[in-house]
C-alpha cells in the first residue's frame, strides 16, 4: 500500500483492487492499514494523490444472460481531496450526490438504473444495496432480517 501511494504522489499512474464495498470504505482501507502515527500523512499523500476510486458490484442479469455492473464512482475534486485529508471520509457520499456533474455517482443510485431499465432483480437490488429501505418498497415480499432475530 505504501509503494502505491509513494508512487502516485510521483506521478505515476497506480491501479490498485481492494476488497470493499463503496468508494468511503476503500479510502478508509487505505488509510486504516498504516499505524496510527502514520494516518495523518498517509491521508495528506493520498489526498493529493488521488484520482478517482471506483466500486464495482456485479449483478446477474434478469433480462439475458450474463452479468452488469453498478458502479461507484469517487472523484477527487478539491473538496473530496480536503474531506479526505482532515479524516471526514464520512462525508464523502454527500460530496458525491453534488458532485454529479464530475460523473460521481453513488452505488445504489447506480443499482437503482440498473433496476429500472430491467437489467436486474428487486431482490438482488435490495441485497447489494447500501440504503436498505430505499431499496425494500420494490420487493414483493418483506425481506428476512437476521439482525432482528
Amino acid at each position: 500500500m505504501s509503494l502505491a501511494i509513494e508512487a502516485a504522489s510521483t506521478g505515476h499512474l497506480v491501479f490498485a483492487t481492494l476488497h470493499t464495498s463503496s468508494a468511503m470504505k476503500t479510502v478508509d482501507r487505505m488509510v486504516e492499514v498504516f499505524p496510527a502515527e502514520q494516518q495523518a500523512q498517509v491521508r495528506s499523500g493520498l489526498a493529493d494523490s488521488i484520482r478517482a476510486v471506483i466500486a464495482q458490484v456485479l449483478f446477474k442479469r434478469i433480462d439475458r444472460k450474463g452479468r452488469c455492473p453498478a458502479l461507484e464512482i469517487l472523484i477527487a475534486t478539491p473538496a473530496v481531496r480536503n474531506l479526505i485529508r482532515e479524516s471526514k471520509t464520512h462525508q464523502l457520499p454527500s460530496s458525491m450526490q453534488t458532485g454529479k456533474k464530475y460523473g460521481m455517482i453513488l452505488l445504489d443510485d447506480a443499482i437503482m438504473d440498473l433496476y429500472n431499465r430491467g437489467w436486474i432483480s428487486a431482490e438482488d437490488s435490495y441485497n447489494k444495496s447500501n440504503d436498505k429501505q430505499r431499496f425494500r418498497p420494490l420487493l414483493k415480499s418483506a425481506p428476512v432480517d437476521f439482525t432482528e432475530a
